[in-house]
């Protein structure tokens, strides 16, 4: 069962039709019971990094999250749901995240030119030979955020170039995080959701 935690925080149906176009039909589920039975479990986000935390908070969901994780549940994060997945925000104030990764998520530099939010296509760079980001070299995917993740390099698969590089996918062992959106991403979105899927499978 593939669990799509749901804490109020947007983008659920978007990433649910996504995953049924390549036949998988996850549960939307805010309930601790789900997400500790799951095969694989997917953390969505749209909004503000203490909202999310304080909402994950309310539910009772963090527990039951960290718990599933450590007994080896695979973890996506996607958008806001990846910024999660590290040790801290500087968005709007200091906030902890839920610490699977080592990292701070940081606002995306005031430049010339470059509008903030970052919003639209850009293109992954590899930078780890991994199954995840097999045959993705110099794709297009779709990003819509304000900050992103400042991390050590060796949880880096693929960056794209905002100014800054910016982390577009992360792993650390069964925990992975896409910045930007698969949902919206068409096929090559489609393809890092087969992946995700592989890899419980496996």
């Amino acid at each position: 069962m593939l669990v799509l935690v749901d804490y109020d925080a947007g983008n659920l149906r978007s990433i649910s039709k996504a995953f049924e176009k390549i036949g998988v039909t996850p549960k939307i589920s805010g309930e601790a019971t789900d997400i500790l039975a799951a095969d694989g479990l997917i953390l969505p986000g749209v909004g503000a990094f203490p909202k999310a935390m304080k909402t994950l908070e309310e539910k009772g969901l963090i527990e039951p999250i960290k718990t599933a994780v450590k007994n080896g549940t695979p973890l996506l994060g996607v958008c806001l749901g990846m910024q999660l997945l590290f040790e801290q925000s500087d968005e709007h104030g200091l906030t902890k995240g839920l610490a699977f990764i080592p990292g701070e998520v940081k606002p995306l530099p005031t430049l010339p030119n470059l509008a903030v939010p970052h919003m639209g296509w850009n293109r992954l760079n590899i930078q780890q030979d991994d199954p995840f980001v097999a045959n993705l070299a110099d794709a297009f995917v779709y990003y819509v955020h304000s900050y992103y993740v400042d991390c050590p390099k060796e949880y880096i698969l693929a960056t794209s170039h905002y100014g800054v590089e910016v982390p577009g996918i992360v792993r650390k062992g069964h925990i992975y995080g896409t910045q930007f959106h698969p949902e919206k991403s068409s096929t090559i979105g489609q393809e890092i959701l087969k992946a995700f899927v592989k890899g419980i499978q496996s």
